[in-house]
């Protein structure tokens, strides 16, 4: 059974996701400990409701991103874990950081990559008309939000949506697929073949999202 760590800088809806999927015994890992960039965050103390070790490496102590980045590296490799997850873990890694983890590094985003990287996803793509939105879970590399796709989910963007309906409507999907992802890793069913992930599982090409759709199409 593999060994997580996971990173977070606030309240780690993505880490309960994933706390709760192994409490149910429907992700066979072990969540060996979670970290935090800031000692205020509140996914600490749900970690600790599990009997998950916490750490806390604060960036506002390190006046270079790269004495942070070692001291970070520090703290997860004393957990010896075969995978690191972020779980709106928001801060930028360096590329020593990132390449320390290669293979071995996962990340959540709220949009379907490689459109909307960054921040603001939500507003981005209402301000863009799209129809489909989603989340997407990926390896994390030196660029920014750009990795090898593992998964991702799709939601209807709707006529009446704002931010927060349509952040709420990905934020459910995101909780549905991150444990996903990590149980494939967990049972070796994915590998990464020039560049991009291979799946060995049966996969269903035979539905589609479709937005917009009346209701009862």
């Amino acid at each position: 059974m593999i060994a997580v760590v996971i990173l977070i800088s606030g309240r780690g809806s993505n880490m309960a996701s994933l706390l709760a999927a192994v409490d149910a015994d429907s992700l066979p890992v072990r969540i060996v400990g979670v970290l935090a960039n800031r000692p205020e965050a509140a996914g600490l103390e749900t970690a600790a409701t599990y009997g998950v070790p916490t750490r806390v490496v604060d960036h506002r102590a390190f006046s270079e991103r790269e004495d942070f980045d070692a001291a970070l590296a520090e703290a997860i490799d004393g957990f010896e874990p075969d995978l690191v997850v972020l779980a709106g873990f928001m801060r930028i890694l360096g590329d020593v950081f990132v390449r320390h983890y290669h293979g071995r590094l996962i990340n959540i985003h709220p949009s379907l990559l490689p459109t909307f990287p960054g921040l603001h996803t939500h507003r981005r793509a209402l301000d863009e008309g799209v129809r489909i939105h989603g989340c997407t879970v990926h390896f994390v590399t030196p660029d920014l939000d750009h990795g090898p796709i593992i998964v991702q989910a799709a939601v209807p963007v709707l006529d009446g949506d704002d931010e927060s309906t349509l952040a709420a409507r990905v934020l459910a999907q995101e909780h549905r697929v991150y444990p996903l992802a990590v149980r494939w890793l967990a049972e070796g069913r994915l590998r990464l073949t020039e560049g991009r992930v291979v799946l060995n599982l049966p996969q269903d090409g035979a539905d589609a999202l479709i937005s917009p759709r009346a209701a009862g199409a």
